[in-house]
């Protein structure tokens, strides 16, 4: 019997526990970033990003950002920090958060989906492949500020 894809929710708010939640999932996506309640919140709120949760018992154990933006060439959109809780990992969780990505893609019309990933993560590439993502001959350039240099090398 196939185990049921996990639900995708987008939060439209945040609540303590959704806080407890993503305040511990944070370390297991940058050993560097730091917690903010408020950045969350403004995450939830702005209409260009969408904070895509699965939730296991009521737990946040995974999540996702689509970040989306009108550019001359086309509304594109991008994934950035998916993070799945190392205890419910191989569970499906990331596919269904980025097989629902897609589906918001689609159905807001984004000329593109890009995300980024290092090249010695395969098994987060096949699964990005596995979803309709495709590998593109490019260079990924980064800038950072000087008063965040510190973790650049991080994320």
């Amino acid at each position: 019997m196939d185990t049921p894809s996990p639900d995708v929710e987008v939060l439209t708010a945040i609540t303590d526990a959704d806080a407890d939640d993503i305040a511990r999932l944070l370390p297991q996506l940058s050993r560097t970033a730091t917690f903010d309640r408020d950045r969350v919140a403004t995450i939830v709120a702005h209409d260009a990003t969408d904070l895509l949760v699965v939730r296991v018992d009521g737990r946040i154990v995974g999540a996702a950002t689509l970040v989306t933006v009108p550019l001359l060439s086309g509304l594109r959109g991008h994934v950035e920090d998916v993070v799945v809780d190392e205890t419910t990992r191989g569970k499906g969780i990331a596919r269904a958060l980025l097989q629902r990505m897609t589906e918001l893609a689609t159905e807001r019309g984004l000329r593109t989906l890009d995300l980024t990933s290092r090249p010695s993560r395969e098994s987060a590439l096949r699964l990005y492949e596995s979803v309709g993502f495709a590998r593109r001959e490019t260079n990924a350039l980064r800038f950072t500020p000087p008063e965040h240099s510190s973790s650049a090398a991080e994320g």
